[in-house]
């Protein structure tokens, strides 16, 4: 299985009394995203699925996404929340194919957490994702912790100078 993580866009400072579930991307977020996919697809052809956190700028990128890779609407985990729970993210995982190239669209410090328990459980935060940022995790069979292989990661600069190329 490959795993790739995105971290969403920028998305609207938080209005007095809205909800943070509510902020959308901003129009420079989606612009910025649009790029960054961009770069993506060279860097990575094919995505079979995607997940992503019920929170709005989580949706709204995970559907760039979608957009630029063919793939069906994508699924929305609740354990991809900022609180989420990364081990029924794990049960997840698992539940897809081997052979999958599966993306997650989250929020930070969420995401590194994430990263770093797939990297070297137990838990030890080494990975921070810019928004816009991401990287491809990999496993021989099922994903565990302790076990994925980091083959790439990319700030979205990166991502978006690679879409220039």
């Amino acid at each position: 299985m490959q795993l790739l993580i995105v971290r969403h866009e920028e998305a609207e400072k938080p209005a007095t009394g809205a909800q943070d579930e509510d902020r959308q991307l901003t129009e420079r977020g989606k612009r910025r995203m649009r790029r960054a996919v961009k770069g993506l697809r060279t860097a990575m052809t094919e995505i079979d699925t995607i997940a992503t956190s019920p929170l709005v700028r989580a949706v709204q990128t995970g559907r760039i996404l979608a957009g630029a890779y063919g793939v069906r609407k994508p699924q929305k985990l609740s354990s991809l929340e900022p609180s989420g729970d990364r081990n029924e993210v794990l049960t997840w995982l698992q539940e897809q194919g081997e052979n999958e190239t599966v993306a997650l669209v989250g929020h930070e410090p969420h995401l590194g957490l994430l990263a770093s328990w797939l990297l070297a459980a137990p838990l030890n935060h080494f990975v921070e994702f810019q928004k816009g940022g991401a990287c491809l995790l990999a496993w021989p069979d099922a994903p565990a912790p302790g076990n994925g292989w980091l083959k790439w990661a990319m700030t979205p600069r990166q991502l978006r100078k690679l879409g220039h190329t």
